[in-house]
């Protein structure tokens, strides 16, 4: 029987999860609180505590021929690496495929030009300077011990219950300009379908962008969300006059397009969702 761990259990782990699962997979799912075991539990999957001070047991990770990676790296590094490296290389001719979820923060600012797997890495913050070195650290484990390790890193996440047909409804939508501002997207379902397509074609080291064929200003996104859902759309509003956290400008500190190649050339994937129009229309379907 094929064996996934999920290093973190959010939205991209269980909705790949939830797929495995109907293919007779074995899933143990992480969370840092107990609460957060139960519900992974209540999904029907098998569930362990762990966060940056509590490892899991070992044997849990010597059970698994596939390990899925979705905790962010936090000050100090990646703590799976921090807590169970040791464990790890232990385990190392065992494992079959480990995959690595990352960002395209990693990228920087690119003034909307286009970047592929290739381009150098210019992160303009510090969370994004966590994943470089995060991947670093997993890809050198690759070279260094064999490790079947691969890099995705992941645009924009949207999909059932992430998305802005829901703000749209609750009349919470705003449309913030950033002149020249265009983001990647990618639903959570060819997240999913892309991890899957790898584990059926590993290629330890490999790096793969995970977004769709179609960058956009966020201004569009947001318009044709209201379009779907009959209501007239949200008034545009510059970002310096919005009122957003540093949180939330971070994100709009960085424009570029993302290419997609290397996930439809070398692993044969075909997008669900091309664009956020197919993925908007689906999920409009849902509600």
């Amino acid at each position: 029987m094929n064996r996934l761990l999920c290093f973190g259990f959010g939205f991209c782990a269980g909705t790949l999860a939830e797929r495995l699962a109907k293919s007779g997979w074995s899933i143990t799912g992480t969370s840092r609180t107990a609460e957060g075991c139960a519900e992974i539990a209540a999904r029907g999957f098998a569930a362990a505590r762990f966060d940056a001070l509590a490892p899991i047991d070992p044997s849990i990770i010597a059970a698994h021929g596939h390990v899925l990676l979705s905790i962010p790296p936090d000050e100090i590094g990646d703590p799976v690496l921090r807590l169970h490296l040791d464990h790890i290389l232990a385990s190392g001719r065992s494992f079959r495929w480990i995959g690595y979820l990352s960002s395209t923060s990693v990228y920087g600012d690119r003034g909307g030009g286009w970047v592929d797997e290739s381009a150098p890495l210019v992160p303009s913050s510090e969370r994004a300077a966590r994943r470089v070195h995060a991947e670093e650290q997993w890809l050198g484990l690759s070279r260094t011990h064999g490790l079947p390790v691969h890099i995705f890193r992941l645009a924009g996440i949207y999909g059932p219950g992430r998305n802005q047909l829901l703000s749209i409804r609750a009349g919470t939508a705003r449309a913030i300009v950033k002149p020249g501002q265009v983001f990647s997207r990618i639903h959570v379902e060819d997240i999913a379908g892309v991890l899957e397509a790898s584990m059926a074609m590993p290629r330890p080291g490999r790096i793969y962008n995970l977004c769709d064929n179609e960058p956009a200003p966020p201004e569009n996104v947001v318009a044709f969300a209201a379009e779907l859902m009959s209501a007239p759309p949200p008034p545009q509003v510059d970002i310096a006059l919005a009122g957003l956290s540093p949180m939330a400008l971070s994100f709009y500190e960085d424009s570029k397009r993302v290419c997609n190649r290397r996930i439809k050339e070398e692993l044969g994937y075909r997008l669900l969702y091309p664009t956020y129009r197919e993925g908007l229309a689906a999920l409009k379907a849902t509600l």
